[in-house]
């Protein structure tokens, strides 16, 4: 984020950027699939968006860090009740996303299945 300056506006969008695995540049280095965000008429910054994959690696450790132990430490109630979590936020329509839960969690890719379709009612 260098050469950004300490504007108020970056400061307010920073932690949303950070949150979704983001990068913030200037706005005269954005790409054509970065987003520049503009203020008061002005191109302020720009956010590089992060893949899909990567945004589920991102999310995944945001909910240790929420947890304040690794994934695989939960009992079972907090691992289906992370399952739902990631279900509301889309995890599991990105490629792999099941496989990588189940390693976060340390189950199977079956328990995982299990999980979401208790949470379905099946």
């Amino acid at each position: 984020m260098t050469g950004l300056g300490d504007e108020p506006f970056i400061a307010a969008v920073k932690p949303l950027v950070d949150a979704m695995g983001g990068e913030m540049l200037p706005p005269d280095q954005a790409g054509p699939d970065d987003v520049v965000l503009a203020w008061e008429g002005a191109d302020v910054v720009a956010v590089r968006l992060p893949q899909l994959a990567d945004s589920l690696d991102h999310i995944l450790a945001a909910m240790e860090r929420r947890c304040g132990k690794p994934l695989a430490e939960l009992d079972r109630k907090a691992k289906q009740e992370v399952v739902r979590i990631l279900e509301a936020r889309g995890a599991f329509s990105v490629r792999h996303g099941v496989e990588t839960v189940a390693g976060a969690l340390g189950v199977s890719r079956f328990t995982v299945y299990n999980y979401l379709n208790r949470e379905k009612g099946v």
